[in-house]
């Protein structure tokens, strides 16, 4: 649960990250002049764009078939049993 928050979080802010590191390189500073709203909508734009396509892409590739159910890796008389589908 904790991963996808971090993921999805992660996704979210990288739109906003690279605009940062891009202003350093250009302009070096970032004062508050350059993230006008017309550039933070954008931004959110493709952050929200991000984290709907993570979310498709993740969730989607957990797919099983269906009827099988997931058995987790355990230790069995001293044996390690990895995990598989059943």
């Amino acid at each position: 649960m904790i991963r996808s928050v971090l993921i999805e979080l992660a996704l979210f802010l990288t739109p906003f990250i690279l605009y940062g590191v891009l202003l350093l390189a250009t302009r070096g500073s970032l004062v508050p002049e350059h993230w006008s709203a017309r550039t933070l909508a954008l931004l959110s734009a493709a952050a929200i764009a991000l984290m709907v396509v993570g979310l498709f892409v993740f969730e989607h590739g957990r797919s099983t078939e269906p009827g099988r159910r997931y058995i987790p890796a355990e230790m069995r008389d001293g044996q390690f049993v990895p995990g598989h589908f059943e």
